[in-house]
């Protein structure tokens, strides 16, 4: 039992550290995903073998054993449980970035709501002054920003790119 336990407690530190580096792998923390889940699924059959042996430890060594069992156990679920925590956390930022990629794509335009505020203003009977003030921000509303990272863009609604900064 001895061998297999050490093997097995061995081979949770080395995944403990492939966890570390996965938080810094860009392109290769799939790869490196896999390979965790698979040490992990071994580990899982080892620790099913080590219960059974345990339990043939002699009745003054088999309490320590056991817990030795469990204490593995538990230090691989909580591998495994930070392994699905990375996943959720790389899938979530994945489709923030396809989102943010798509809103980046798009072209906004304002399909004549300048003139349709306009003819609403006039219909209402709204003073030249209120008018050219809603004009000009109508004007000014056509640009907004696009926060980046680390930098900062002026899109136009038109669809073209104003400038940046």
């Amino acid at each position: 039992m001895e061998p297999l336990y050490q093997q097995t407690h061995k081979q949770v530190h080395e995944i403990q550290s492939r966890m570390g580096r996965l938080e810094t792998a860009d392109k290769q923390s799939v790869h490196i995903e896999n390979e965790i889940q698979a040490s992990i699924d071994q580990i899982f059959s080892r620790l099913e073998r080590l219960e059974i042996l345990s339990s043939k430890e002699p009745p003054n060594k088999r309490q320590n054993a056991k817990l030795r069992v469990d204490q593995l156990k538990y230090d691989v679920q909580h591998l495994q449980t930070a392994l699905r925590n990375f996943q959720h956390r790389r899938h979530a930022r994945e489709q923030q970035e396809r989102q943010r990629e798509e809103l980046l794509s798009r072209t906004f335009t304002t399909n004549g709501t300048q003139k349709k505020i306009l003819d609403i203003a006039n219909m209402l009977g709204l003073s030249n002054t209120v008018m050219r003030l809603i004009e000009k921000r109508a004007f000014q509303d056509k640009y907004f920003m696009i926060g980046t990272q680390g930098s900062c863009q002026i899109a136009h609604f038109g669809g073209r790119s104003a400038g940046s900064s």
